[in-house]
């Protein structure tokens, strides 16, 4: 029976690339996102490449709904062995600015729920086959408060929380979570919420894609819990172990705030 990856988030950036792995590695492969053209596209080139069987279903991850629609659709007739819950949102702005809401509920949405009920759903699934791995995409911003982007952040430290303990729940049944922890990358996500040049972070010389997937796959294939990527971005998760929270709740804000 073939075994199949469901990648969310897979138009463009880190879900892109981890879908190339998973074809290259001999998985068919389900691509998930809200722009069909841009799935599609990426379909064909993967078949091309790597002759493997590729089905795009589109989802709005923000749609609780259509999120169980996608599980169903994916999962049936089908054994699941990979799910990477890559899909997320973000805003950076000022948390009491009321009109940032609609973004921020729909950041809570697809990184908390909708990646949630993904875990729920693969997590049983697998334990009946006996293996599987899921790779939830957290962030270095999962370590620290984030302030100017603050419910980014706590969404970020919720799937790293989830994901440890989930981990351990699972350990024996042949299925493997791994949360992934790339600090600021070089993708569309800064664009989409309103921080790409805007912060000191997005300022400096920023990995690609491909490098952080890359790595991320790696961590996934090998069972890790937790990988973050990266030496320098490994060391500041130490910061907030060993410095008074404030200081680093403070530092974080001064990187996050807008310049211009």
């Amino acid at each position: 029976m073939a075994i199949w990856a469901l990648i969310t988030g897979a138009s463009e950036g880190l879900g892109r690339e981890f879908a190339t792995l998973a074809a290259k590695d001999g998985f068919d492969v389900i691509l998930t996102a809200r722009s069909t053209a841009k799935l599609e596209a990426h379909a064909a080139s993967l078949r091309r490449a790597y002759n493997v069987a590729v089905e795009v279903i589109p989802a709005d991850l923000t749609d609780p709904v259509a999120v169980e629609t996608l599980w169903e659709r994916a999962s049936a007739g089908r054994q699941i062995g990979v799910l990477v819950n890559n899909a997320g949102l973000g805003r950076n702005g000022e948390f009491a600015d009321a009109a940032g809401w609609s973004r921020e509920a729909d950041t809570l949405a697809v990184n908390v729920t909708a990646a949630t009920i993904l875990m729920k759903r693969a997590a049983a699934h697998m334990a009946g086959h006996g293996a599987g791995r899921i790779m939830n995409v957290a962030s270095l911003a999962g370590f620290v408060p984030g302030p100017h982007m603050a419910v980014y952040h706590a969404s970020k430290a919720y799937l790293l929380s989830l994901s440890e303990a989930v981990s351990e729940e699972m350990r024996g049944t042949g299925v493997t979570l791994t949360a992934v922890c790339p600090g600021a990358t070089a993708t569309q996500f800064f664009a989409a919420d309103d921080a790409e040049h805007k912060t000191l972070l997005t300022r400096m010389p920023l990995p690609t894609a491909a490098a952080v997937a890359a790595a991320g796959w790696a961590a996934m294939t090998k069972g890790r819990r937790v990988k973050v990527v990266g030496l320098l971005n490994y060391l500041s998760t130490i910061l907030p172990r060993i410095s008074p929270r404030r200081w680093v709740t403070f530092i974080t804000g001064l990187l996050l705030k807008r310049r211009w």
